[in-house]
């Protein structure tokens, strides 16, 4: 087998500045009590100013005011490691999160799908960097090796267990996993790197250590298996982001909701599946949430269309009170199925498939403005459609030829001698609804080419009457 381990050396960081439309703003997470507030990580820009992780944050404020303070939540750094292990989940059944800030993913059988393993690098890097997540990628022969080689390298691909020895023989003993205490009662005996170690014999390292220690070697090495959890991915997708301030427009509020709808959909294709209904929580500090439900016709994931009708759902809504978080949640995930290509699409670039415009009409208008049409099992051509919003369409009488366009109310054909094409079809029908029509219809031309439908009620000598036109 083969494995691709993603380390993730800036979670917590990472994922507070993906939620913020100023990511390049100095920023610091600050931890500890109350008496020692201690700065925890910091950006680039922070870092810039001066500030370092472990610095107090008296120390902080002596040098620079001019950075923003984020309360550091290891509780968001599982949240998010679950988040990108259902990510990881689109390229792996065999996704493990078996080590803090890491993904390993069992790859071998992946690549026959995704390509030869740099070209599916390539895109798990690209989807990352998308994302908003900072990483090392190492790939080797076990999940153990591919992790202690994220360590000291990015980019790392290792196809064989000579290689992989001979890789891992280079590396420090402080950095290959080991207890401290055992590193340390390495470095003092004078050996420096794994290749010296495994030069002693197997009984002295028994003698001297505990017996975890070749097992952990061992497996390092690929000759003990490594036991792992496999991930299972949530039936649902609840996340939530807290803003910065009190929101009171819409405009603000498209950056965290752009920002949820891609994770949705990031979400959604780890898990293969689609979206058909979805519910955007604008929470507030002194009122109850407000609550927009966004539905679609047919399970979607594409992230610009979900954000397209979400979008469209708030600008509809009136904000009653300063928004203080976005919170997005999805319960009913059925299956995705891909819409039906053709090989070369004839469709016009910039023109939209019929079910996102559809999707996105009824996210501006509302869903009773838009309506389609739908069959009805009945002779009168007036009472043989109905409008319809979801239902499914209905049976259609087999018989001659109906027009595309009927009229609102038929009218006396002015033309005097028209030709007729087919005809008299007789519909006696309606008796039961107070509707009774009997009547013969004929399908005519114009003299101007045109084909119509007209009909004459039974029993009756006047002109006939105009009820629709063929296309």
């Amino acid at each position: 087998m083969r494995w691709a381990c993603v380390v993730l050396p800036q979670l917590a960081l990472d994922g507070v500045l993906r939620r913020r439309s100023d990511p390049d703003a100095p920023l610091a997470l600050v931890t500890g009590t109350a008496q020692r507030r201690v700065l925890q990580t910091v950006n680039p820009a922070a870092r810039a100013l001066g500030l370092r992780p472990g610095q107090s944050l008296i120390a902080a404020n002596a040098l620079t005011h001019d950075f923003t303070l984020v309360e550091y939540d290891p509780d968001e750094i599982e949240r998010w490691q679950q988040f990108l292990a259902a990510w990881g989940y689109r390229f792996s059944s065999h996704v493990s999160l078996c080590y803090p800030r890491t993904l390993l993913l069992e790859i071998e059988s992946s690549l026959a799908l995704f390509g030869p393993w740099p070209r599916f690098e390539a895109r798990l890097r690209e989807e990352l960097t998308t994302l908003g997540f900072r990483h090392r990628i190492v790939a080797a022969p076990n999940p153990l090796a591919a992790r202690i080689l994220a360590n000291a390298h990015d980019g790392l691909a290792i196809a064989s267990d000579e290689v992989m020895r001979a890789t891992l023989g280079k590396m420090p003993v402080e950095r290959i996993g080991l207890a401290r205490e055992v590193a340390t009662a390495f470095a003092r005996m004078g050996l420096r790197t794994l290749s010296q170690v495994l030069a002693l014999p197997r009984d002295t390292l028994a003698r001297r250590f505990p017996v975890q220690v070749q097992q952990h070697l061992d497996t390092l090495l690929g000759e003990r298996a490594l036991a792992l959890e496999c991930y299972v991915p949530p039936d649902e997708f609840d996340v939530r982001i807290e803003l910065n301030f009190e929101v009171a427009s819409h405009q603000a509020l498209l950056f965290p909701l752009r920002r949820l709808t891609a994770d949705l959909a990031a979400f959604l294709a780890g898990r293969d599946s689609g979206v058909q209904r979805f519910a955007l929580h604008l929470q507030h500090a002194e009122a109850v949430d407000s609550i927009i439900q966004v539905g679609l016709l047919s399970a979607e994931r594409d992230p610009a269309m979900l954000f397209e009708l979400a979008r469209g759902r708030l600008e509809q809504v009136q904000v009653v009170a300063p928004v203080r978080g976005v919170r997005l949640m999805a319960r009913e995930l059925p299956a995705f199925v891909p819409e039906h290509r053709e090989l070369f699409d004839e469709r016009p670039q910039q023109s939209l498939p019929w079910e996102q415009l559809r999707e996105r009409l009824r996210a501006r208008l509302g869903d009773e403005s838009v309506q389609g049409l739908r069959a009805q099992a009945d002779h009168r051509p007036e009472h043989a459609w109905q409008t319809a919003g979801d239902a499914e369409p209905g049976s259609i009488l087999q018989g001659p030829p109906r027009p595309g366009w009927l009229l609102r109310q038929p009218v006396p054909l002015r033309e005097s001698a028209p030709r007729i094409l087919a005809g008299p079809e007789r519909i006696e029908s309606g008796w039961w609804d107070g509707g009774d029509v009997r009547r013969d219809y004929y399908l005519i031309e114009t003299r101007s080419g045109q084909r119509a439908w007209a009909y004459r009620p039974l029993g009756e000598s006047g002109p006939l009457m105009l009820q629709g036109w063929f296309a």
